[in-house]
């Protein structure tokens, strides 16, 4: 069921910089007609495969991203200003007020323009080369209510960083922990490899499905908790478990999903490449007291293929692959594995389109699909859709 429509000011009143910022390309649309635009373009990209369901939008489709990473300038007067960089360019757009990032975290970042002036921190410049601070990078806790701070600096050295700490918690005491990352490479990434925590936990914790998970500055997890649980609930339930299934969690990342479905399996194995996105779904199984199931660190389609030549088999498996889709080498082990069910979670309408050609032609029967609107605002293609397959 569509939600409904919210009445909004002026676009021009919403955001000032919405042009050449870019990131809120439907920004100028009512909300119930940018979803209607976003169901269109799946509904045409899935044409001949599955005639989608109603889109799921959301209730209040503002402030809903609850990560957001900021760069800094110095303006002519000597003041510093935040935002980001002009798609391909070293030009600052300055953003006070982004309309679909929390909104504790908007207020952190004007608190640390200030602060930096301050403490005569020298922020970073892309040209040059020249200064201390590159980014911050900020996560809040949906449910928790917990926020991370994270520095991200060319140097491990940091200038009275503990009366930096303290005045930051002075202004805003919700901030549970803070870390200086290391990333002194000219590189287009945000993060280095290094942290080093200068208070609280080194992560902070949130609740997703009725799970706890940790999450860290390296973390993966998902940047719209609200409409992370309905797509989920939305994937559990296409997987009809009835507490005895053999589940298998493909690019399990942190274990997110899988820890949720394990409620409702038999039993669930993740697979995920990177170690330590494995490290951290462990720890998240302990954190949760869930024993009926373990990850395994390594490609999944090989998994599979190793499993289907022992002849083992699996009831269900659940995919959610980078926007890129799954290549053909997993999707011919799915179908040598060969469950019954498959729950595939998309984020690219074009690349799951032809991913469901592919198991059309092998096998399976594509049933029922729901695209769900993540990511308020954005292009038409930025849209989540939940699709259940059936083995024929």
């Amino acid at each position: 069921m569509r939600e409904k429509n919210r009445k909004m000011p002026d676009s021009g009143k919403r955001c000032p910089v919405r042009k050449k910022c870019g990131g809120c390309s439907l920004l100028e649309m009512e909300y119930s007609e940018q979803l209607k635009r976003k169901e269109d373009f799946v509904r045409k990209t899935l044409k001949g495969i599955v005639k989608p369901e109603a889109i799921i939008g959301m209730e209040n489709p503002w402030h809903y991203r609850n990560k957001i990473h900021a760069s800094f300038a110095r303006k002519r007067d000597g003041s510093i200003v935040s935002g980001i960089y002009e798609e391909g360019t070293h030009r600052l757009v300055p953003v006070e007020d982004c309309l679909i990032q929390d909104e504790r975290a908007n207020r952190i970042v004007r608190e640390l323009c200030g602060l930096f002036e301050s403490f005569k921190i020298k922020v970073y410049n892309e040209d040059t080369g020249y200064g201390l601070v590159r980014h911050v990078l900020i996560r809040t806790g949906h449910v928790s209510g917990e926020v991370m701070v994270v520095l991200v600096c060319v140097s491990p050295v940091f200038p009275s960083k503990r009366n930096f700490v303290n005045a930051l918690r002075k202004l805003h005491p919700e901030v549970t922990t803070v870390i200086l990352n290391v990333n002194d490479r000219r590189t287009s990434m945000v993060l280095g490899k290094r942290d080093i925590v200068l208070y609280g936990k080194g992560y902070i914790e949130d609740q997703l499905c009725g799970c706890t998970f940790a999450v860290s500055p390296q973390s993966f997890y998902q940047v719209n908790p609200v409409q992370t649980e309905i797509l989920y609930r939305k994937a559990i339930e296409f997987a009809d478990l009835h507490g005895t299934e053999k589940v298998l969690d493909a690019y399990c990342g942190t274990g997110t999903i899988g820890l949720i479905a394990v409620e409702y399996a038999g039993e669930v194995t993740g697979v995920e490449l990177n170690p330590e996105a494995v490290r951290n779904a462990v720890s998240n199984a302990k954190r949760n007291q869930r024993k009926n199931i373990r990850f395994v660190q390594g490609d999944a389609g090989e998994y599979m293929q190793k499993m289907a030549a022992q002849r083992e088999t699996m009831d269900v498996v659940l995919m959610d692959p980078p926007r890129a889709g799954s290549d053909e080498a997993f999707l011919s082990s799915l179908v040598t594995l060969a469950p019954e069910k498959v729950v595939y979670i998309s984020c690219n309408p074009v690349t799951l389109a032809r991913d469901l050609k592919y198991l059309g032609k092998h096998g399976y029967r594509v049933n029922r699909a729901v695209p769900v609107d993540m990511f308020p605002w954005t292009a038409e293609e930025h849209v989540e859709t939940v699709v259940l397959l059936s083995r024929i």
